[in-house]
């Protein structure tokens, strides 16, 4: 179990809790993070969305964004996950001026946002070394870029200096256990045939958000109190904290 988090972000997750069950279509995407080793070890590259955009705006995340229908194979019309590839090195080119290559993707886990969210993207999340180049953003919808350790930018989320949504948090958190880029994408190929999935779900115990996923016991009835295995994210002001048992 640890404690982390940021009040600045707390309302925008409460909210998740409060919507309509009529959940809106699910849109394909893929993000990557993008890792390299830096002098105090295993780094990766965080973009800071616009603040003005209707989706996660102002929030720090990896490159990544929407499937367009140009990234289908036209021979595999039907074949999400090979536009999500294709999708993953068409936006880190456009939001960060990197070139991938596709054979460099690492599939590492797969999130389906809760039904109360007025968007929802089906993402499928993607490590990479960094290639070589120097990364630029244009300023738009991209702002700022950095290179930071896991461990820096969770810090810097529990001091309330940078907003983050929680599928980056969980992968920050894993990828913090990896002293290098090149044993966090070891790991990463190693578990290829068990990727992990995420459907969340979201309850309020006493007033506070819940992301609940498979494996806890409250996952099923949407009920953050029941008894038994724990595999959740507390969004609560003041630390988030994340349990699994």
């Amino acid at each position: 179990m640890s404690d982390s988090g940021s009040g600045a972000g707390h309302q925008r997750f409460a909210d998740w809790a409060g919507k309509s069950q009529n959940a809106p279509e699910l849109v394909a995407a893929a993000t990557v993070a993008v890792l390299r080793d830096g002098p105090g070890g295993l780094e990766t590259l965080m973009v800071r969305r616009n603040s003005k955009l209707s989706f996660v705006g102002g929030m720090w995340v990896f490159p990544g964004g929407r499937v367009d229908d140009g990234d289908y194979p036209p021979a595999r019309p039907d074949d999400v996950f090979a536009a999500s590839r294709a999708a993953a090195v068409r936006e880190t080119a456009e939001e960060a001026g990197l070139t991938i290559p596709a054979d460099d993707l690492v599939p590492y886990s797969h999130w389906v946002p809760p039904t109360t969210l007025d968007k929802r993207f089906a993402t499928w999340f993607f490590l990479a070394p960094a290639p070589g180049g120097s990364v630029t953003v244009d300023g738009g919808e991209i702002q700022e870029h950095a290179w930071w350790q896991p461990a820096h930018t969770l810090a810097r989320h529990a001091a309330g200096e940078i907003e983050m949504v929680p599928p980056t948090y969980i992968t920050l958190m894993e990828l913090a256990e990896h002293p290098t880029a090149a044993e966090a994408l070891a790991a990463a190929c190693g578990r290829a045939g068990e990727i992990p999935r995420y459907e969340t779900h979201i309850a309020l115990r006493d007033g506070v958000p819940v992301s609940l996923w498979h494996g806890d016991a409250g996952y099923d009835a949407h009920d953050p109190g029941a008894p038994g295995p724990r595999h959740r994210l507390t969004l609560c002001e003041g630390g988030w904290r994340f349990e699994r048992t």
